[in-house]
């Protein structure tokens, strides 16, 4: 059993990486495309605050903040009885309000093949798609340099 908690585990940081990283706009295009139900009591927020950053010179260091990030946060219950959560980076309050209510969606036996099949799947491929485009356009500036050796010693 406790092999499965890990999987599951495993599998919720995933799609719950994929919702924060996505854009608020694609997420809502989704949803409504999905028909995912939204009805949802809000424990928490969506509120907006900082969180401090913090660094380590070569990865050894004595650590250090590095500066501040802007996060917005959410917790939702369903009806079902499900909580979901969601932070993200930046001030999209509909994005975590809906993220969270995916997580909690996602909670649920029933609805986590529909969420990952309808949301999580589609946003995954765009952001793949995004990466893959920005690599293409940063591999296209590269500069190979070499030296050339004379035959003198």
């Amino acid at each position: 059993m406790r092999g499965q908690e890990a999987r599951d585990q495993a599998e919720r940081k995933a799609a719950m990486d994929t919702l924060a990283r996505s854009s608020g706009d694609d997420i809502v295009r989704l949803w409504n495309e999905a028909g995912l139900p939204s009805q949802a009591k809000l424990l928490r927020g969506p509120e907006t605050g900082l969180v401090t950053l913090r660094g380590r010179i070569g990865g050894g260091g004595a650590p250090f903040n590095v500066g501040e990030a802007t996060v917005t946060r959410a917790t939702v219950r369903l009806p079902s009885g499900q909580v979901g959560h969601c932070y993200a980076l930046g001030r999209d309050k509909q994005k975590a309000k809906l993220a969270a209510v995916a997580d909690a969606l996602w909670q649920d036996p029933a609805r986590r093949t529909e969420v990952e099949t309808m949301l999580i799947t589609p946003l995954r491929s765009a952001l793949t798609a995004a990466h893959e485009k920005r690599h293409a356009e940063t591999a296209a500036t590269k500069v190979d340099f070499f030296t050339m050796v004379r035959g003198e010693d």
